[in-house]
């Protein structure tokens, strides 16, 4: 793909905002890339501290591509998304997870966000995979199957890895391979860093945290590792391509790997507008795979999608530094990939406030988000 950028006024984009996106990704610090395709075009393609083929780790920016290879194998009869969880790993079903379904999961509602009964335990034993379906297996719904949405940080990733295991006998990261990434030719998007590609990893910058807390996001062994909710390293550009092969109804030139069918399951809502996340404590629009557009009512929390945001736009936010979003109404694709972890929702504001430079720049004053601007 020619990456050359294209944002004159000619092409229905007011470059003025779109400048402001950049100066606030510049102004930020750290290393970043920032890429916006609308249509065919590339309006930004910028690197800030690094190169187009820095290696940046997505946080959970990563869940779309593990859901979207479970969406891929329901498509091919390997799996349904009604059926339980221990169907296919019948060990799951200890302690009173035997309703729980592969729907479930995908929503956030198999009442188990957590394994190892805090956020701070399960991010200490993701590193480890095996053990960590092995809590899964132990652990005891906090909800009833379906009941409410509550973010599975870590566990959403090895309860779908795990079924795509059972059902294929293979490793999650070499499936996703050789069924979504290898068909697009999409080599920048790595599930666990391989050994390799490590001289272009991007390392992570804690702003307002500590310094142990650096040196273990930056371990080796912790990026090295296949963590389906949250390991992927990725470049802008191929993550850019992935989404528009979703806005393209699962083909990019010429490969398919979803039906239409298969991208609007992800894409279907799974909450109300104002049902609040349990583990979060925000409400927050889920899909089967993504979060959802536009403003939330009573959230502290800006949506990083932007609050200009359509409901029709999906994505996924990476512990604030990362974001990848498409919109099929205005036919754009946003990637923002950065290396400054910070805490609270300040880093969720930030890329609010960039997302939503780059709509003003494709909207002006048209009626957007169901509002007007």
């Amino acid at each position: 793909m020619d990456w050359t950028e294209n944002l004159t006024r000619r092409a229905g984009v007011d470059p003025a905002p779109l400048a402001r996106a950049v100066r606030l990704v510049a102004g930020r610090g750290g290393r970043a890339q920032l890429c916006v395709l609308h249509g065919d075009r590339v309006l930004v393609d910028r690197c800030f501290g690094c190169r187009p083929d820095s290696l940046f780790w997505l946080f959970s920016t990563s869940k779309p591509f593990v859901a979207l290879l479970v969406h891929r194998l329901a498509e091919q009869g390997l799996l349904g998304l009604d059926e339980p969880v221990a169907r296919y790993w019948p060990e799951f079903a200890a302690r009173g997870k035997q309703h729980v379904t592969v729907r479930h999961v995908l929503a956030h509602r198999s009442g188990v966000p957590l394994a190892h009964g805090s956020i701070a335990a399960d991010s200490l034993a993701m590193v480890d995979g095996p053990r960590f379906v092995r809590a899964l297996q132990r652990s005891r719904p906090r909800w009833a199957a379906g009941a409410v949405p509550a973010y599975h940080i870590i566990s959403y990733g090895y309860l779908l890895g795990e079924l795509v295991r059972r059902v294929t006998g293979r490793p999650v990261g070499a499936v996703l391979r050789d069924e979504l990434l290898d068909p697009l030719r999409l080599g920048d998007i790595h599930l666990g860093l391989p050994e390799p590609q490590r001289h272009r990893a991007v390392p992570v910058h804690t702003r307002g945290r500590t310094l142990p807390a650096r040196y273990w996001l930056n371990r080796d062994a912790l990026r090295a590792a296949p963590i389906p909710a949250a390991g992927v390293s990725a470049t802008a550009h191929d993550v850019a391509l992935f989404y528009r092969m979703l806005l393209r109804g699962g083909d990019l030139a010429g490969s398919r790997v979803l039906a239409p069918d298969s991208i609007a399951a992800a894409r279907e809502p799974s909450t109300s507008d104002t049902e609040l996340d349990r583990l979060l404590h925000v409400p927050v629009r889920w899909a089967h795979g993504f979060q959802l557009g536009s403003a939330t009512p009573g959230s502290p929390a800006a949506n990083p999608l932007g609050q200009a945001s359509h409901r029709d736009a999906f994505g996924h936010n990476g512990s604030n530094c990362c974001l990848a979003w498409a919109d099929p109404t205005r036919d754009l694709v946003f990637v923002h990939l950065g290396n400054v972890f910070t805490a609270g929702h300040e880093g969720a504001r930030y890329l609010a406030e960039v997302s939503d430079a780059v709509l003003a720049a494709v909207d002006g004053g048209r009626r957007i988000g169901g509002r007007e601007r």
